[in-house]
């Protein structure tokens, strides 16, 4: 008799097998090919978590009470001719996905496989595929930057410096198509709707001219009804790879493998370079997206250094509070478990320091008393010696 894991183990293409919750039991080598995860690090995580799916069009087609959920509980196979996957390193493939329902395993709810979708090969509603292309890389955390091909894309000799900042939205607002009025109102508050337009017309055509110059298929940038937007299966964001990383550390995090949490959490450190877009500081567009990066940011790093705490890397801890108090002086739970370490190592007198300056901060900015856990562990330090000695 042929096991669902067997299926798994055995299969030709990428393959994984999923229990009723959508958690993945099992995942082959070809799996790992395709989407650059080892069967560990996707062992017991949602399947949703893992693929990020997204129809051709955007829409979520992954998430936690999917169409997939409900067929594998009645029993009844999935499947769509063609959908976007994310990969470990963040870009999108374009995946067919077909499945097999197991019935009546209290284990195992399916077995998924998945292809790479053919190219030239027309995608849901007649919509062409990106054929030949050659991947887009945009750099937002921090300074902007363009790479294709492992080359960097000189934006300073760009014309047309407007063509950046439609590009900019654009990639803000990745897998949204945006009304032509709602980008025109971004680039040239208070124009008139003619020249607006015409202001658009010209600038989208500058865009287009320039990434093809640079090696990108012009049909990343896609145009329906008058909006406009970019084809996610042509692009690689950091911010997208940054997002992926904290959620893996969750993950990870969530079923007790600090270890592993830590891996991740450090991967997504590293890429935070600063904050999104740091060059449009007063730019409302990406205002929203730039603070919750932002705030994604700081608690990883209050994760990062609580579970480096609690292994007694006080030291390591204590740097990764004050890299977070350079973004967010008043975050008061950084500032407690700042103060944590520094008695932790020994450094009493800091400790107490650093919870006056808390005080004097949040007096100035916010009118407020610390709160009563932060003013307890102040006193405890206060009556206490050394938590080293």
């Amino acid at each position: 008799m042929v096991r669902a894991r067997d299926l798994v183990t055995f299969s030709s293409d990428a393959t994984f097998a999923v229990d009723p919750d959508l958690r993945v039991i099992a995942w082959n080598e070809r799996a790992e090919e395709l989407l650059g995860y080892r069967e560990g690090e996707v062992q017991g995580r949602p399947c949703w978590d893992v693929l990020q799916g997204l129809l051709p069009d955007g829409r979520p087609l992954c998430t936690p009470e999917c169409q997939a959920k409900l067929c594998f509980s009645c029993c009844q196979a999935y499947g769509v001719r063609c959908c976007l996957g994310r990969h470990r390193e963040g870009y999108w493939i374009k995946l067919g996905l077909s499945s097999i329902a197991i019935p009546h395993d209290e284990e195992v709810a399916a077995v998924i496989f998945l292809r790479p979708f053919e190219e030239g090969v027309e995608g849901e509603g007649g919509r062409t595929t990106l054929v030949g292309s050659r991947l887009l890389r945009v750099f937002t955390l921090g300074r902007f930057a363009l790479v294709v091909g492992g080359r960097g894309v000189p934006l300073e000799r760009w014309t047309r410096k407007q063509a950046i900042s439609l590009l900019k939205i654009l990639v803000t607002h990745r897998g949204k198509t945006l009304p032509r009025e709602q980008l025109i109102e971004a680039l040239w508050p208070g124009l008139p709707e003619r020249r607006g337009r015409d202001r658009l017309k010209v600038t989208m055509y500058a865009l287009r001219r320039e990434l093809q110059a640079a090696g990108v298929d012009p049909r990343l940038l896609y145009t329906v009804d008058g909006a406009y937007g970019l084809r996610r299966e042509g692009l690689w964001v950091d911010a997208d790879v940054f997002e992926g990383r904290v959620r893996e550390g969750y993950a990870w995090e969530r079923r007790g493998r600090d270890e592993e949490a830590l891996r991740a959490y450090r991967e997504a450190e590293a890429l935070y370079g600063g904050d999104f877009l740091g060059e449009d500081l007063y730019e409302d567009w990406c205002a929203e997206e730039r603070e919750r990066l932002r705030e994604l940011y700081l608690d990883l790093l209050q994760r990062m250094a609580t579970l480096l705490a609690a292994r007694g890397d006080y030291a390591q801890a204590a740097w990764l509070c004050r890299k977070a108090l350079v973004h967010e002086p008043c975050r008061e739970t950084i500032h407690r478990t700042l103060m944590e370490c520094l008695w932790r190592q020994g450094c009493r007198a800091e400790a107490l320091a650093q919870y006056r300056r808390l005080q004097e901060l949040l007096a100035q900015e916010l009118g407020v008393e610390p709160l009563p856990e932060t003013q307890a562990l102040y006193r405890r330090i206060l009556r206490t010696g050394s938590a080293s000695s």
